[in-house]
C-alpha cells in the first residue's frame, strides 16, 4: 500500500502536467524556432504536438498497467526483463534533469537582463546555486500552488495570443513562409519539442494521485493537447507583431512581443511572468532530479553514498550536491540551443523505448488488464505506439554529429557506472556469502 496520501484529482493532476509542460520551454525557444522555420513555426508547434501525443498514450497505457514512482525505470524493467536497459533510461532521465536545469537557467538569464544588465551564463549559474540550496533546505510543493503555476504561466500566453489576434500586422503574413525550406521546420521541430518535456513526469506521481489508473491517463492527454494548442496559437499570433527576424535575434521573445503592443509595462509584466516560470521550473527539476539519484542509489543502481540524508534538512544532500555541480557544468556551454538540443536527444530516446515497451507488453504480458488501451490496434498490435517509435527515431536522425556524440557519450558513462557497481555487488555479495 502507498505511503503518500492520494490527493489529486483528474483537474489538479492535468494542471499539474501544464504547469510542468509550460513551464519555460516556449518562453526561452520561441525565438530560435522562427530563425529557423520563420512564419511557418506553427507547422513545427503541430509536428511536436503529435509526437508528444503519441508518446502521451503509451506513457498512460503504461502507468495505468505500473502507476507507481520511478516510471521509466518500471516500465523498462517490466517490458523488457533487463536490469541493464532499466537502468540506462533511469540514469537518462536523471541526466535529463540536469540539462533541463541548465538550459532553462539560461532562459531566465536571457529575461533577466531585461532589468539589470548582466551575462546571461553569469545569472543562470547564479539562479541553479540559489535554488540548490532551497533544494538543500527542503521545499514542500502542494497542489494548489502547482496549479496556481499554471494558471500564471499560461495566462502571459494568453496575453501574447490576444496581443497578436487583435494586432494588425503592418503587412499580409505568409503562414507557410519557410526561409529555410522544410529543413528550417524540422530543425524548429526537434528543437521545440523540448517545450512540451514535462509531461512524462505526471507518471512519477502515481503514488499521490486519485484513481490513478482512470485520472493519469486521462491527464497525460488532456495536458498535452491544451498545451499544444496553446502553442500553436501563440506561434501563430508572435509573427503578427514582430517579423521573425526580429524574433531570431532577442533573448526575451515575448516579452519583446508584450512591449511591442503595450510598451514597458507589456514587457516587465511577460519577463515577470517568464522569470516565474523558468525558475520554478529550474527548481522543480533540480527537486526531481536529487530525488531520482537519491532513489537509483538506494536500489543499488548507483553508488551508495548518494542516497545519504542529512540529519536536520531531511533533504538526499549528497545528490542535491550532484545535481549542482552538473547542472552548472551543462550552464557553462551558454548556447541554449545546444543544450536543448541534447535534452531533446536524450528525451526523444527515452520515449523511443517507452513507445517500443508498449507493443512489447502487449505480446510478453498479454493477460495483464489494462485500464487505459491506446486505441487504433490491429488485434494486439498497437499502431500509434509504432508511429510514435518512428518518428522519435527519426527525430534523434536529426541531430547535429555533436550532439549526438555528446548523447551517446553520456549513455557510455551510464553503461560504465553500471557495470562498475554490478561488479562491487558481485564483490561484496560473494564476500558476504
Amino acid at each position: 500500500m502507498s505511503e503518500l496520501k492520494r490527493h489529486m484529482s483528474l483537474f489538479h493532476l492535468t494542471m499539474y502536467g501544464v504547469g510542468l509542460i509550460l513551464g519555460a520551454g516556449i518562453y526561452v525557444l520561441i525565438g530560435e524556432a522562427a530563425g529557423f522555420a520563420g512564419n511557418s513555426m506553427w507547422i513545427s508547434f503541430l509536428l511536436g504536438s503529435i509526437v508528444a501525443i503519441f508518446a502521451g498514450l503509451s506513457y498512460a497505457e503504461l502507468t495505468a498497467l505500473y502507476p507507481k514512482a520511478a516510471a521509466e525505470y518500471t516500465f523498462v524493467k517490466n517490458a523488457f526483463k533487463n536490469n541493464f536497459f532499466g537502468f540506462i533510461i533511469g540514469w537518462l532521465t536523471a541526466i535529463t534533469s540536469m540539462i533541463v536545469a541548465a538550459t532553462v537557467s539560461l532562459g531566465f538569464g536571457g529575461y533577466f537582463t531585461q532589468f539589470i544588465e548582466l551575462p546571461i551564463t553569469f545569472v543562470a549559474i547564479l539562479l541553479i546555486g540559489i535554488l540548490s540550496i532551497v533544494n538543500f533546505i527542503g521545499i514542500k510543493e502542494s497542489t494548489w500552488a502547482n496549479t496556481i503555476f499554471a494558471l500564471i504561466t499560461a495566462a502571459g500566453l494568453i496575453l501574447i495570443i490576444i496581443l497578436g489576434l487583435t494586432t494588425e500586422p503592418s503587412k499580409p503574413i505568409d503562414y507557410f513562409e519557410m526561409p529555410n525550406g522544410s529543413t528550417g521546420i524540422i530543425l524548429a521541430f526537434v528543437l521545440i519539442f523540448f517545450a512540451f518535456i514535462g509531461f512524462e513526469d505526471m507518471a512519477n506521481v502515481a503514488e499521490e494521485v486519485k484513481r490513478p489508473h482512470k485520472t493519469i491517463p486521462r491527464a497525460i492527454i488532456l495536458s498535452v493537447v491544451i498545451t499544444g494548442v496553446i502553442y500553436i496559437l501563440v506561434s501563430l499570433s508572435v509573427v503578427r507583431v514582430l517579423n521573425w527576424e526580429e524574433l531570431s535575434l532577442s533573448s526575451a521573445p515575448l516579452a519583446d512581443v508584450a512591449k511591442n503592443v503595450l510598451g514597458t509595462n507589456g514587457s516587465i509584466t511577460l519577463s515577470l511572468i517568464a522569470l516565474f516560470a523558468t525558475a520554478s521550473t529550474v527548481l522543480i527539476t533540480l527537486v526531481a532530479g536529487a530525488r531520482i539519484l537519491y532513489g537509483m542509489a538506494k536500489s543499488n543502481s548507483l553508488p551508495l553514498f548518494l542516497s545519504k540524508i542529512h540529519s536536520k534538512t531531511k533533504t538526499p544532500w549528497i545528490a542535491v550536491i550532484g545535481i549542482l555541480i552538473a547542472s552548472v557544468g551543462f550552464a557553462f556551454v551558454g548556447d541554449i540551443v545546444v543544450v536543448a538540443n541534447i535534452t531533446v536527444f536524450a528525451v526523444v530516446i527515452t520515449f523511443a523505448v517507452i513507445n517500443l515497451a508498449v507493443i512489447v507488453l502487449r505480446y510478453t504480458e498479454p493477460e495483464l488488464e489494462r485500464p487505459f488501451r491506446v486505441p487504433v490496434n490491429i488485434r494486439k498490435f498497437p499502431i500509434l505506439p509504432l508511429f510514435g517509435f518512428a518518428t522519435t527515431v527519426y527525430m534523434a536522425l536529426q541531430f547535429e554529429i555533436e550532439v549526438v556524440l555528446v548523447g551517446f557519450a553520456i549513455i557510455g558513462i551510464g553503461a560504465i557506472f553500471y557495470l562498475i557497481l554490478k561488479k562491487r555487488n558481485q564483490i561484496t555479495n560473494s564476500d558476504l556469502s
